[in-house]
């Protein structure tokens, strides 16, 4: 069968996903046959401009008509748009990948889980870290005991995108359009890997949220503060969410965890670490470095470099000999594969929304206890 897909959103996770779509036939054809058919935006202009970049055959500005066209609908739109589309369609029969987090709200999040159930089909939060090779690895070793009793999880997520103070103001700045700051865009991922890593849930919670800059520019607008350099005034908004966050953890199973996320980390581009601690063995990733796993087994002086792109590692494969390594969107290729193929087949599929909703539950129970300044239940 051909699989006709409706996708809202066009800027860095509809590349991501495009590009995924294009490799599918060539590195997996094995995968459902794939027509990208509409491409949902706003901007006519800049739609059809993206659809013939992104390879989509026609355009709309009504998120409805997709759905209504489609065999599956991709919502990688800004975090406030993820609810209503998503449940329209999941309503209309129509399975989803939704962008992480879930939704701007937990609320919102407790309704698209809600409509996923009640449709009974295929539904993904696009948690791509998922699909690194080297983290499938790592899920093996901890599910075959390799690590024993698992005592630790430290996960961190470092970027430096809005260190200046100058950088505009965007929709990821406000609470309304995005619901958190670094909490939810790359917390999110921190601590879903860590529960799929472990197999165990999050049952409570310690947090504390910051931000460092009030208001920001809003680009191209006049009025307000004022340029330092130019001395002309200029547009500026407020700041509504955090710029970074930290949390110590508890999960269900007695292991301990830390995070932390931030926009503020000088130097740092896209620092995703997590390591595991556990009574035989210890491990740890670093998404700058993709291709390895840090793994420490038994009696072991010291920590092992493993370069996992053998064969028989997950989903090398399809890719190219030993050695040579791949990178940061074939993670998008991989779990485009795995959501398609189950679409195509009527099977189940994770992360879904109900994951999605347990992460989400869990970034809310950290704003809640920064807010009461005490250890908050999941």
């Amino acid at each position: 069968m051909t699989v006709t897909v409706g996708m809202l959103g066009y800027r860095f996770m509809g590349k991501a996903h495009s590009n995924a779509f294009a490799r599918l036939p060539m590195f997996f054809p094995e995968a459902p046959e794939i027509e990208r058919d509409i491409l949902v935006g706003r901007d006519e202009e800049a739609l059809a401009d993206a659809a013939d970049r992104l390879g989509f055959s026609r355009t709309t500005t009504d998120w409805q008509e997709a759905i209504d066209a489609v065999d599956v609908f991709y919502n990688v739109g800004p975090n406030h748009v993820h609810a209503e589309p998503a449940i329209a369609a999941l309503e209309a029969g129509v399975p989803v990948l939704c962008e992480k987090p879930l939704a701007a709200t937990t609320d919102d999040a407790e309704r698209m889980a809600a409509a996923a159930d009640d449709a009974d089909v295929p539904t993904a939060i696009a948690f791509n870290y998922r699909y690194v090779p080297a983290i499938r690895y790592a899920k093996e070793l901890i599910d075959d005991g390799v690590l024993g009793e698992i005592h630790h999880v430290r996960a961190t997520y470092l970027q430096d995108w809005l260190v200046d103070p100058q950088a505009p103001w965007s929709w990821r700045n406000s609470e309304e359009l995005a619901g958190s700051g670094a909490l939810g865009d790359l917390g999110a991922h921190s601590i879903d890997l860590a529960q799929f890593l472990l197999g165990d849930r999050i049952e409570r919670v310690s947090g504390h949220l910051h931000t460092f800059v009030d208001e920001r520019p809003v680009p191209g607008e006049g009025g307000g503060g004022l340029d330092a350099e130019s001395q002309e005034s200029v547009e500026t908004r407020e700041v509504t969410v955090d710029d970074a966050y930290s949390a110590q953890a508890v999960f269900e199973g007695g292991a301990m965890g830390t995070f932390e996320a931030s926009r503020f980390a000088n130097g740092r581009k896209n620092a995703h670490t997590i390591e595991v601690n556990g009574s035989e063995g210890s491990l740890r990733f670093d998404l700058e470095r993709l291709n390895e796993l840090e793994v420490l087994r038994g009696d072991d002086r010291g920590f092992e470099t493993v370069l996992v792109t053998d064969p028989d590692d997950p989903y090398i494969d399809h890719w190219w000999p030993p050695g040579h390594t791949i990178g940061w969107e074939h993670t998008f290729v991989h779990e485009d594969y795995e959501f398609l193929t189950a679409v195509a087949e009527g099977s189940e599929y994770h992360p879904n929304f109900q994951d999605g909703l347990a992460v989400q539950r869990v970034l809310d129970a950290i704003s809640r206890s920064d807010e009461t300044d005490r250890w908050t239940e999941i």
